[in-house]
């Protein structure tokens, strides 16, 4: 029973002492040294380091690699490949306009595997996984990068009035900023901020309940978020409490004018479609009892005129011949006395007609 109770314990012994030397090798192998805090904040448009120093075992022998790689948020997807160093050179890969950013920032070879992102950009608030492998030792670090945006120049003014005995509130607000976003404000000029005034951190608020000259000055509003602040400025006032009465009847007066106005308007326009229908349809009635134009007795000799030729000149009165023929006397040849069916010529004295001559000018006796 002795000797096979001594064999047992030898065997335990064994197993105990592979087992202490497998921890210490383990304990000895490749291990990836740096601290400091796994999430870093940054604002866009600064640098940033990523620390990655490493410690290899008695056993690593192998030929060193180190790998940086986005870490993709889906576990069924691969992470990308951004930065490498292997064989003593640097290799990138993916978007160039990321990878171009990224450089080592000391000796790889020397156990610094640590890399600086410049120009940082939204789209590089990312997990980025740091892997040094010598074989047969492998280790592995992960920091996460925000990149944040700082907040804009904040816009102050008061929602209200500024009157006596009334309620102020002082408002702060940032066009730009990555959230969170926080609003303080304080008084830059007439003492501390009243103990009945309360304010939001988070819309920027400042409550002055029963406000008067004592609150009056120079307030500041700070807005401000985990990567940096700005401030805007506003003078308060307090002034006399206006006549609400007084505004409401000159609103109510003003509305009735206006009122009066546009129907005095509409009148006036109706009027004139009024009268100018009238002058159309009195218009129309002359042109229905107005006669129609006589022919003149002319018309008939200048149609004589236009068959035998003969050219009208304006200015002149052409007179009929045949109806002014006089009357056949004893051994007297007619003679033409002249003159238009309308109009009688002067006879002079003696009662003899005056002579025609012939006219070249119009080409007949005138």
């Amino acid at each position: 029973m002795k000797p096979e109770f001594t064999k047992r314990r030898l065997k335990m012994a064994v197993l105990l002492l592979l087992t202490i030397q497998i921890k210490t090798d383990v304990s000895k192998a490749m291990e990836v040294t740096s601290s400091g805090p796994q999430t870093i904040q940054k604002a866009q448009g600064e640098s940033v380091k990523l620390g990655c120093t490493y410690t290899p075992g008695p056993q690593d022998t192998g030929e060193l690699d180190i790998e940086w790689s986005n870490v993709s948020p889906d576990m069924t997807q691969k992470d990308q490949l951004i930065l490498s160093f292997t064989g003593g050179l640097m290799h990138r890969y993916g978007d160039p306009s990321v990878s171009r950013r990224m450089k080592f920032i000391g000796n790889p070879k020397q156990g610094d595997a640590s890399i600086s992102i410049s120009d940082l950009r939204a789209k590089d608030t990312a997990t980025y996984q740091c892997k040094v492998k010598k074989a047969p030792g492998v280790d592995v670090r992960k920091v996460t990068v925000v990149v944040m945006v700082r907040p804009s120049v904040p816009k102050c003014w008061v929602d209200g009035g500024e009157e006596r005995g009334g309620t102020v509130s002082l408002r702060c607000k940032s066009s730009q900023g990555s959230t969170p976003l926080s609003y303080t404000w304080r008084r830059e000029s007439g003492g501390a901020i009243p103990a009945t005034a309360t304010q939001d951190l988070q819309t920027g608020e400042l409550l002055i309940r029963n406000h008067s000259d004592s609150n009056i000055g120079s307030y500041v509003c700070e807005a401000q978020n985990a990567v940096g602040k700005a401030q805007c400025k506003y003078a308060l006032q307090a002034y006399n409490p206006t006549n609400k009465a007084g505004v409401i009847a000159g609103a109510v007066i003003g509305a009735l004018l206006l009122l009066l106005l546009l129907l005095l308007l509409i009148w006036l326009l109706v009027c004139c479609c009024h009268k100018r229908r009238y002058q159309k349809e009195v218009a129309n009635e002359i042109r229905e009892d107005a006669p129609a134009p006589e022919s003149r007795p002319t018309s008939r000799n200048s149609s004589l005129r236009s068959v035998l030729g003969y050219r009208t000149h304006p200015g002149v009165i052409y007179s009929s011949v045949k109806s002014q023929l006089p009357s056949r006397q004893s051994g007297r040849s007619p003679v033409y006395s002249g003159g238009s069916i309308n109009t009688s010529y002067p006879v002079p004295a003696g009662g003899k007609p005056a002579d025609l001559k012939y006219d070249p000018r119009y080409g007949y006796a005138v």
